[in-house]
């Protein structure tokens, strides 16, 4: 016993050392001395080449038009910008001033001098909503008439500028019409994006001046971009607002405000130079260290940990209500209504994917709720576990010999007394190797938890990876994350298990 305890306690430490080495590695391997200068010089190179962009934007939707090219879209522009770095695209499609950002952080990059085509952004409202609508064009034009919107745009473009005239509302701004929630996503620096754990940027900050304007109190919500039309759409948000173009499909679905600010489409390439080469010290300080960004992952692992943990609860407790009605309706042929309703669930459930249940509940049942995302969360996920847990626990229930039950009978036990002394204690040692497993995979499958919004430990790792352009150390640092948390689940599960079995004895 002693031997296998010290050999999972030395076991971590071993794996964390070879994560290090192994980011060390990848790091030192992945200059793009190998791959080359990309092959697009202007817009009419597009032509039959691999684009990167990121999904749902309009840079997705003017690249898939260029004849004989191939679009690989990606959830972030990071990632599009981390798959050209490596040779995957020949090119990324995505607005100018986020662009910029890439390239002052990446030697090996560049933008090209021609921008593939110019667009407005505007604020996406729902359908239908035009008193809101119409109240917020009022309050544009009122911060662009008073020259709080340029002010704005300068304190994060412009070399004179940036940085020196950030917006702060008035004293005597009220908040008494309520408030004003904005869905966003914060990966679009400088737009939206996160800066010691706040939303800042053009439209946060443009947001709010425009709350202001209309007395009420702004919330940002982050979300996935391609979630945020949903969201408006749903009455989960007010306004959306990050960096959105105009176009014909998006006016199908949803309303648009006049303009707030012109943009560009641009062409990022590589430039030929090798990368600059990989420091230790300074990846750990960048990633973790700077801005305090290992906190997005302590918030996230937190946040997933409270998911899990109660999502477990609900998963068990239906889960076991679940068997045992099944394997009473089986075993009795009673309530063939319940047990065909029971079929039904587990069926759907099982059936549907985890991701798209969780977008259900939350976009659909939910819709019109202000309840908590992570609440949401637990809910999804216990009844997503639920469902496998019912059937692990009914095949524990069957593997019982039936003489078990009638011996119980015999006994005077009634029904309700047999299944909780004799049987069930009985099928749960039979099932917990499967159940421990079912709980691993539940922890994993929180991962999914960000398309909703939240915060979680693979969204702080998203976070960390969209502010230095570095995947490796948070992607790594994220899986050891969860392995250790995986080996402590299972040492505990096999403990519980060796306790039982001596018990037996």
């Amino acid at each position: 016993m002693r031997s296998k305890k010290k050999y999972s306690r030395r076991l971590i430490p071993v794996i964390l050392v070879f994560i290090i080495i192994a980011g060390m590695f990848t790091g030192c391997s992945s200059g793009n001395d190998d791959i080359g200068e990309s092959p697009v010089h202007s817009p009419e190179d597009l032509a039959g080449k691999t684009i990167g962009v990121q999904l749902g934007t309009t840079g997705d939707i003017y690249a898939s038009d260029e004849e004989g090219a191939t679009v690989q879209g990606y959830n972030k522009g990071a990632d599009a910008i981390q798959a050209l770095k490596q040779g995957k695209v020949d090119c990324v499609v995505i607005d100018e001033q986020p662009a910029k950002a890439f390239v002052a952080n990446n030697s090996d990059l560049s933008i090209l001098d021609e921008a593939l085509v110019e667009e407005e952004y505007a604020i996406c409202v729902a359908k239908g909503n035009e008193e809101l609508t119409e109240s917020i064009n009022d309050a544009l034009a009122k911060i662009k008439e008073d020259g709080t919107m340029d002010q704005i745009i300068g304190n994060y473009i412009g070399d004179d500028t940036k940085g020196t005239q950030p917006y702060e509302s008035p004293d005597d701004v009220g908040t008494s019409n309520g408030t004003l929630i904005m869905a966003t996503n914060a990966e679009f620096e400088p737009y939206e994006y996160r800066e010691n754990g706040e939303i800042v940027g053009i439209d946060a900050e443009m947001a709010q001046a425009v709350a202001d304007q209309l007395g009420m109190k702004l919330e940002i919500e982050d979300m996935q971009f391609d979630s945020i039309i949903t969201a408006v759409q749903s009455g989960k948000a007010d306004i959306g607002v990050a960096g959105m173009t105009v176009t014909e499909d998006r006016l199908q679905n949803i309303d648009f405000t006049d303009p707030y600010t012109t943009s560009k489409q641009v062409i990022v390439v590589r430039n030929g130079e090798s990368a600059s080469s990989f420091d230790l010290q300074k990846s750990i300080h960048q990633n973790f260290i700077e801005e305090n960004r290992w906190q997005y992952l302590a918030n996230g692992l937190l946040t997933t940990l409270e998911i899990t943990f109660f999502a477990v609860i609900i998963g068990i407790v239906f889960g076991f209500v679940i068997a045992v009605l099944r394997f009473s309706c089986d075993t009795t042929g009673k309530l063939t209504i319940l047990n065909w309703i029971l079929k039904a669930y587990l069926t759907i459930i099982r059936g549907t994917p985890a991701m798209i249940q969780l977008l259900i509940i939350y976009y659909v049942i939910f819709a019109s709720s202000n309840i908590s995302k992570v609440l949401v969360a637990v809910v999804a996920f216990g009844l997503n576990s639920s469902a496998y847990i019912a059937e692990i626990v009914r095949s524990g229930l069957t593997s019982i010999d039936p003489g078990q039950f009638e011996a119980g009978r015999s006994l005077g036990f009634t029904y309700v007394q047999t299944m909780r002394y004799f049987i069930l204690p009985q099928a749960f040692k039979n099932v917990l190797p499967a159940l421990g497993n079912e709980f691993i995979v539940l922890l994993k499958e929180t991962s999914i938890s960000g398309y909703i919004g939240i915060m979680d430990l693979t969204r702080g790792g998203d976070f960390i990876r969209s502010r230095t352009y570095e995947a490796f150390f948070p992607l790594l640092t994220v899986a050891a994350i969860y392995l250790i948390i995986v080996m402590v689940l299972s040492m505990l599960v096999g403990k519980l298990e060796r306790r039982l079995k001596n018990d037996e004895r």
